[in-house]
């Protein structure tokens, strides 16, 4: 939970309480927001409801923000921070099959949990599903490794690989998001009329 736990403001012991804290009001949220509700998910795809990618354009620019301020004003480390090694083609196999399975269940992996939390018919057969392609994908890890350690980049970042300021990137992605969302309303109303 950092940083508060590293810079000792909390206990570590109250690192995995805080946790299940923080993951069931992340599902409150996510219920309570019909996010459980595949109708609302698969919108996105038929142009009728665009929340998800509000939400989660919203969920990134803030927290790109909120993090490159915390380092700002030396709450944090940016430079300390871990990044996820980049493995090009497997992120694109991986979106891409992802991807289908969201459109044709209308679930992504953690919607598809608060639906079957909530006893919902489709969320279970989701997540069942799920749990058969995680270990379909474990069993068969030898045989797609060479795919990941030819598409490994490293720890790269954006603003590294482009070599521009990360305020830069910043401002792009801000501009991406409300372009987005305004056209995602453009489109909604026109469906809407189509389909009201």
């Amino acid at each position: 939970m950092g940083p508060l736990i590293p810079n000792e403001f909390i206990p570590a012991e109250w690192n995995f309480v805080l946790a299940i804290l923080i993951g069931i009001a992340f599902g409150y949220i996510m219920e309570a927001s019909g996010f459980s509700s595949s109708r609302k998910l698969i919108g996105v795809f038929y142009g009728y409801d665009f929340a998800v990618l509000k939400v989660f354009f919203t969920a990134c620019i803030v927290a790109l923000i909120g993090l490159n301020y915390m380092d700002y004003l030396n709450w944090i480390d940016m430079t300390q921070l871990f990044v996820q090694p980049t493995y090009l083609w497997a992120a694109i196999v991986g979106g891409f099959i992802m991807g289908i399975g969201f459109l044709a269940g209308g679930f992504c992996p953690g919607t598809s949990l608060c639906a079957a939390g909530i006893g919902k018919i489709d969320g279970i057969i989701f997540t069942i599903g799920l749990f058969i392609g995680i270990v379909i994908f474990s069993e068969s890890f030898t045989w797609l490794q060479p795919l990941y350690e030819k598409s490994n980049l490293g720890h790269i970042t954006l603003d590294e690989t482009l070599g521009i300021s990360p305020y830069l990137i910043i401002f792009i992605f801000t501009l991406i998001a409300i372009l987005a969302f305004y056209i995602s309303d453009v489109v909604r109303k026109r469906v809407k009329k189509v389909f009201y």
